[in-house]
């Protein structure tokens, strides 16, 4: 099962998950992905490697997609 999270200030929210035979959650999943994309949230994917790649488009082969906010600095 994949999973989409949101680190916040609970520690991290689940906003989806699905498998690659469910349609619908993949669906809301990539929904969920875009409206968190829109509000300035970042996303990265867990590779197979256990690296992490930066993502702009939801990948549903991924095992976890983890949306953050942007680091501020200045």
């Amino acid at each position: 099962m994949s999973r989409l999270i949101r680190l916040d200030r609970a520690g991290h929210t689940e906003l989806a998950s699905w498998t690659a035979e469910d349609t619908k959650a993949q669906e809301a999943a990539v929904q969920a992905f875009r409206r968190e994309l829109d509000e300035g949230m970042l996303a990265s994917a867990t590779l197979a490697d256990g690296s992490a790649e930066v993502v702009r488009e939801l990948p549903l082969d991924a095992d976890l997609v983890v949306l953050r906010r942007p680091i501020a600095g200045g």
